[in-house]
């Protein structure tokens, strides 16, 4: 039985409050040698995926006092120096309106962000970084980079290149599917 679940769980234990040593199971390590490649694939592409980012949330909390969505909304900004407006980001964001709204009161009464209104429509607005929110971001994007490239390091650079043309493929495969419906 403790063969199995050290197999199950790559030998990872973690430590409860209580005192307990307790198995970490991932679901792709689940998944047995007569399942389908894809589901196998799948579950790993999910658990490495959540791994890194619960280890980007926490580094971002640890270093910046920073949610993860508070970078994403920066990160969008950052590309958009004209600004975005709460719909846009809400879209690009994939979140609602309300998350983005919460959001961005925070930053602004931070000085992060500031709301500019439309000269065409004062009832419409968009969202911009601040001098100030632009050289905050500039330093978590930094790191956050750096952080990547550790989490990353486990790969040659060849083969994170055939990694993203395999990706690639998949995202076009996946294109075709949603234009299809």
């Amino acid at each position: 039985m403790a063969r199995k679940i050290a197999e199950s769980t790559n030998g990872q234990i973690h430590h409860n409050g209580a005192g307990h040593e307790m198995p970490i199971v991932d679901l792709e390590t689940r998944v047995t040698e007569e399942d389908h490649t894809s589901l196998k694939l799948w579950l790993r592409m999910l658990a490495c995926t959540t791994r890194i980012e619960n280890e980007i949330r926490t580094r971002l909390r640890e270093q910046f006092d920073v949610t993860l969505p508070r970078f994403d909304l920066m990160a969008q900004l950052q590309r958009h120096p004209e600004g975005l407006r709460m719909g846009e980001l809400s879209k690009r964001m994939m979140v609602t309106g309300g998350n983005i709204t919460g959001i961005t009161d925070q930053l602004e009464q931070e000085k992060l962000v500031m709301r500019v209104s439309s000269p065409e429509d004062r009832r419409v607005y968009s969202v911009k970084l601040t001098a100030a929110g632009k050289r905050a971001f500039a330093k978590m994007a930094a790191a956050h980079e750096a952080w990547i490239d550790d989490l990353m390091s486990g790969l040659s650079q060849q083969e994170k290149a055939k990694l993203i043309q395999l990706l690639s493929q998949m995202k076009h495969h996946l294109t075709e599917i949603d234009t299809k419906e």
